[in-house]
């Protein structure tokens, strides 16, 4: 059967296979930047934003809820712009440690942003900052994995560095939540009525992510310059990216993944996004127990992540990404049928364990996918569609939610998303042996 082509120029690589202590150095910056979603985006500064500084928690919802959609706009408007620039000029590396940077700057600018309505503008443009240049940098960091990883050990390396991503962001947010923010008085003697107990995480985050990512910037190799197009990088790149998504309908069969990413992708992001409000309203947990719950399922998502990359490697990703999408439908199921709230915690943590080899395996079939010469891009693209319906999901949530009056009839919609992004899945071939599909 014949491959999907998209010609381009020749492909630049490595001079050199990369070491075991270069994969782990590529893996642990996984480690470094995950916890920022945990600790920003879900459990710490989300809700301080909502309880401390948004006039109350109704506008500080709406007001959140827009920054992350116009986050996930700009990120699936950049992403593939950027990755098309570094594929035309070659290293990827000075693009993330330059985003790493102003991300990390940004997170630690959250420690001024103290309890006042006056600061909600500033917060949600440095969360807004912090957030899109993190996504751009990891759209970089994954199209390094085909570069460093041999074909063989793709989805394991993949799966690695999720899982790391998973447990890294458990352990800070046990940093967090035991050793600055619950006990009383708070340490270092920070105030907590101005909320300086919560601020602090800022800076710490942001110590830990440049502290982490230090050996990816000085021990993982990348790809040299090309020559010959230095002086025009961007308009070179801007060229290549017109021509890829000009020519995708000549790929039919990385399309159809991308689609299917994009439908069953949404569904996981809605989990995640709602998952503890459903706990809250539908089971009557209190915060400490669904902070407790989004602990649980980050761990049970990082041992599935790394458990599940072996299986990745053995089968094959699509397989694999089957295997997680069933897993995550079944547990859901049990979750939205269920009225019992040890049946619920049981199942939620069964379906943790599919979430991450999900997403992991995901990656590893894109890696599959994407010509050498086009994998920044090809991630550029994929970041798009992982971010440009974002939106769609928990608008689907909130709405069946409101005309149903039940929580459940909001996870009815992630478990059709489930279903619709398994049976385009089903369609797409996965590349056989070590070739990467060839794109025009």
């Amino acid at each position: 059967m014949a491959q999907d082509t998209l010609i381009r120029g020749p492909q630049v690589c490595l001079s050199r296979p990369a070491t075991l202590t270069e994969l782990w150095a590529w893996a642990l910056w996984d480690w470094a930047s995950s916890p920022f979603f945990a600790v920003v985006i879900t459990f710490v500064f989300g809700a301080y934003y909502i309880q401390s500084v948004a006039p109350n928690s109704v506008i500080g919802t709406a007001q959140w809820g827009w920054a992350m959609t116009i986050s996930a706009l700009v990120i699936a408007v950049l992403s593939p712009i950027f990755g098309a620039i570094a594929d035309a000029g070659g290293p990827r590396k000075p693009w993330i440690i330059a985003l790493t940077v102003v991300s990390a700057a940004a997170t630690a600018a959250l420690w001024w942003a103290v309890p006042d309505p006056t600061m909600a503008i500033y917060m949600l443009g440095v969360v807004l900052l912090a957030n899109v240049t993190l996504e751009i940098a990891n759209a970089f960091y994954n199209a390094m994995l085909p570069d460093l990883a041999p074909p063989r050990l793709i989805g394991r390396w993949s799966g690695w560095g999720w899982g790391m991503g998973y447990i890294g962001g458990i352990v800070l947010l046990l940093i967090l939540l035991y050793g600055v923010i619950l006990p009383t008085p708070p340490p270092f003697g920070l105030d907590p009525e101005k909320s300086a107990d919560v601020r602090v995480a800022g800076p710490i985050l942001a110590i830990w992510i440049l502290l982490f990512s230090l050996p990816f910037f000085f021990m993982t190799p990348d790809r040299p310059s090309r020559r010959g197009v230095t002086g025009n990088v961007v308009a070179t790149g801007l060229a290549n990216l017109r021509s890829t998504f000009g020519n995708l309908y000549r790929a039919p069969n990385t399309l159809r993944f991308l689609i299917a990413r994009l439908i069953y992708n949404d569904g996981l992001n809605t989990l995640f996004a709602f998952g503890g409000l459903y706990a809250a309203g539908t089971f009557g947990m209190d915060t400490a127990e669904v902070i407790q719950f989004g602990i649980a399922l980050n761990v049970t998502s990082g041992i599935g992540a790394f458990g599940f990359a072996y299986l990745d490697d053995r089968i094959g990703s699509k397989p694999t990404i089957l295997i997680s999408i069933v897993g995550l439908f079944l547990s859901g199921l049990v979750a939205l049928l269920t009225h019992d709230k040890t049946v619920f915690w049981f199942v939620a943590l069964a379906l943790g364990i599919f979430i991450g080899p999900a997403q992991s395996a995901s990656r590893s079939f894109m890696a599959r996918l994407s010509p050498p010469h086009l994998r920044a891009e090809m991630f550029g693209i994929y970041a798009l569609t992982g971010k440009v319906t974002a939106f769609i999901g928990p608008f689907l949530f909130g709405t069946m939610t409101f005309l149903f009056g039940t929580q459940r009839a909001g996870m009815a919609v992630i478990l059709v998303m489930f279903v619709i992004g398994a049976g385009i899945l089903w369609t797409v071939r996965e590349p056989r042996g070590d070739a990467p599909e060839t794109l025009t």
